[in-house]
């Protein structure tokens, strides 16, 4: 796991994505235990209140939830709830502004469609 914040972007809401990130990516599963407050600050070696905030934001949406004197777990759901958050943000982010370049460049959906397979034939690492 990467220490390092960008500068741009709330620490708060770097340390949610990172959680979102392992969740994603099934390194959290469903029932899994997440790493606590504590570990996080000592880790990152941040402030505790800027992990609480975070950490909390997922407990509000429930992607994750407290079990008292245990720690903090995934949640049932929580893959397929960040996966459609995701989704709709790759859409609002990505997807809208490609559209309506390709129309103002006059390339049919066709085309775009062709153009995406040929990117993804791509080594991108």
């Amino acid at each position: 796991m990467n220490r390092a914040f960008d500068d741009n972007k709330p620490i708060f809401m770097q340390v949610r994505e990172r959680i979102e990130d392992q969740i994603v990516n099934d390194q959290l599963k469903e029932g899994d235990q997440a790493p606590s407050t504590t570990q996080l600050v000592n880790f990152y070696k941040i402030n505790h209140a800027t992990v609480s905030k975070g950490v909390t934001q997922l407990v509000d949406e429930e992607i994750l939830y407290k079990k008292r004197g245990v720690g903090m777990f995934v949640a049932k759901g929580a893959k397929e709830k960040l996966m459609q958050k995701r989704k709709e943000a790759f859409v609002d982010n990505y997807v809208v502004g490609l559209v309506q370049e390709a129309n103002k460049l006059g390339i049919s959906e066709s085309e775009v469609i062709e153009l995406v397979k040929k990117v993804r034939g791509r080594d991108l690492s």
